[in-house]
């Protein structure tokens, strides 16, 4: 991007992990440089660019100025909502748009910022620590600053520029690693390998930045579902990132790899092998002190939660209960839980939930022979 480009007002990317829904959304790249995952289509179509130091550093004086303005409103005595939306009111399009942010920002806490979109360490370091430096200038209070990163773009990063980068701010960065198997990475086109994999984990790690590492179960397809589960702990085991958060595959009809399901060069697994790479998955991480977290609406056990090695038995133990049901039982448990009914394995116990699960089969006529076509279509809905 030419850095005479006109600021044409504050910027909000499409997309922040579901542990940022708090944080402050700081777009200082637009879009994805790689672009090229099949199972990815969410900045299909759209150009990479990022955004000069200066756009960004306007964004933040306009955060600043409305957070005031609502911190005063707020101290008045009585009518603050009325106060609010009549201050909302006036304001132009875009300038919505950034109080919006700064309400939900300011209502949150205003503890975490996150920094948009897809991968911002291709942001030259020199101007990364200016925006860290910045925030933390506009906002002393901020306790964490956070990021989405490419493997391939951290790698290329000197250990020198990424503890510039952790003593100017930035602590915590997201990595979709989704898998560590170099089959499945070439597959899905993911534009990494395991190798590049291990060294920008190792490196984030190293810089003393926190590191949430992202695995998704069923990116293998039935080929290399049992790969996919081995490589990729293989990989994190030699990382030991802070955090692992679990995403299970779902292939909306925009992406690449639908295609290849189409065309049946991709054989989509079902749940019950879901439920199987995810337990071979968690056995073979070893070593590692990791936090586990299965915060997503697509996972088939949000109860797989916990801290490793300790809670690893506590965590396996609801899939292992499951891959032990009769079949007839795993069928309701899936409609329960893609339907909503329910969100972890002990909600079956429940009378109530139990009842409206079946209800659920029988509306939508869901039997052995098709729920993994109802399964993949109910996870469409979520995306």
């Amino acid at each position: 991007m030419k850095n005479s480009e006109k600021y044409s007002g504050f910027e909000l990317g499409p997309i922040r992990p579901p542990s940022e829904a708090k944080s402050l959304q700081l777009r200082i790249t637009r879009n994805c440089p790689w672009n090229k995952c099949k199972f990815c289509g969410l900045y299909r179509g759209k150009k990479f660019s990022i955004r000069s130091v200066d756009h960004v550093k306007k964004d933040l004086l306009k955060i600043r100025h409305y957070a005031d303005d609502i911190e005063r409103i707020e101290k008045q005595p009585g009518g603050e909502f009325h106060s609010l939306r009549a201050y909302h009111s006036v304001l132009s399009e875009n300038q919505q748009i950034a109080f919006q942010c700064a309400l939900r920002w300011f209502q949150g806490g205003m503890n975490s910022v996150f920094l948009q979109d897809a991968d911002s360490m291709v942001v030259k370091p020199d101007d990364m620590v200016e925006i860290l430096l910045q925030i933390r200038k506009n906002f002393p209070q901020v306790d964490r600053i956070t990021s989405y990163a490419r493997s391939r773009s951290i790698a290329r990063i000197s250990d020198e520029d990424m503890t510039r980068l952790a003593h100017a701010g930035l602590n915590r960065i997201h990595v979709g690693m989704e898998s560590a198997s170099d089959e499945v990475l070439s597959f899905v086109n993911k534009g990494v390998d395991k190798k590049t994999h291990i060294v920008a984990g190792q490196k984030v790690k190293h810089a003393g930045i926190e590191l949430s590492e992202y695995f998704m179960p069923g990116l293998g397809g039935e080929q290399y579902s049992r790969a996919n589960a081995l490589e990729t702990a293989d990989a994190l085991n030699q990382i030991n990132p802070d955090f692992i958060r679990i995403r299970t595959l779902a292939i909306p009809e925009s992406v690449e790899l639908f295609q290849d399901y189409q065309s049946g060069a991709f054989a989509r697994i079902g749940d019950v092998q879901m439920a199987e790479e995810l337990l071979l998955f968690l056995e073979t991480l070893q070593g590692i002190t990791s936090t586990v977290k299965s915060d997503h609406i697509l996972n088939l056990f949000q109860e797989v939660e916990g801290r490793l090695p300790e809670d690893k038995e506590r965590m396996t133990a609801p899939i292992r209960e499951f891959l032990a049901m009769a079949p007839d039982d795993q069928l309701t448990y899936i409609v329960g839980r893609r339907t909503g009914v329910f969100f972890r394995l002990a909600d079956m116990t429940n009378p109530e939930l139990l009842k409206l699960a079946d209800e659920m089969r029988e509306a939508y006529q869901v039997t052995l022979d098709n729920v993994e076509v109802f399964a993949a279509g109910m996870m469409q809905r979520f995306i």
